[in-house]
């Protein structure tokens, strides 16, 4: 089962790859044509600028996901990297309780925050709701969630992130 369980974390870590990846990339495709359209047309397009703030949100909420899972967030290692045995796998799994918190709540008052802005449209899309912006915190919460239970579950509290996933740094 568990093995089960961490498949199904892959696909969904390619997945919100997938999602951060297609959000960059029009990101890019957009903005330059707002500017186009802006200073060689000399008219400006309304829509590029609040469609990369609405693909920024989407991207940033998958890409901190991706980064928890990948071990390439931002933490400090020096209590545990002191501590072995026990004490090190009671901060471990605190560190990962606390971050359990922290997601359950994102996904529990998101969820709230996109229901009670669901009726409002966004000023620049007339026909897209209010709630689509806020969507991305519960989605968020809810998939940092499960990669937390991944790692609680699979007892990798402080494994170093992969090769791939960080440059080694260069004092040159």
């Amino acid at each position: 089962m568990q093995a089960s369980y961490v498949g199904a974390m892959n696909v969904l870590h390619r997945l919100c790859l997938v999602v951060a990846g297609v959000c960059l990339v029009v990101i890019t495709i957009i903005i330059p044509w707002g500017v186009f359209t802006r200073y060689v047309l000399n008219y400006g397009s309304s829509w590029p600028e609040p469609l990369a703030v609405l693909l920024m949100i989407w991207f940033s909420f998958t890409a901190a996901a991706l980064c928890y899972r990948e071990r390439a967030h931002i933490s400090v290692q020096i209590l545990p990297s002191m501590l072995r045995g026990w004490p090190r796998l009671l901060v471990g799994w605190a560190a990962e309780l606390a971050m359990a918190g922290m997601n359950l709540f994102m996904l529990v008052w998101g969820v709230r925050l996109v229901h009670t802005t669901w009726f409002q449209v966004i000023s620049d899309f007339p026909i897209v709701s209010t709630g689509i912006s806020y969507l991305p915190v519960p989605v968020g919460g809810a998939i940092t969630l499960m990669f937390v239970i991944e790692r609680l579950w699979t007892g990798r509290l402080f494994q170093e992130p992969a090769g791939s996933v960080l440059a080694p740094a260069s004092a040159d």
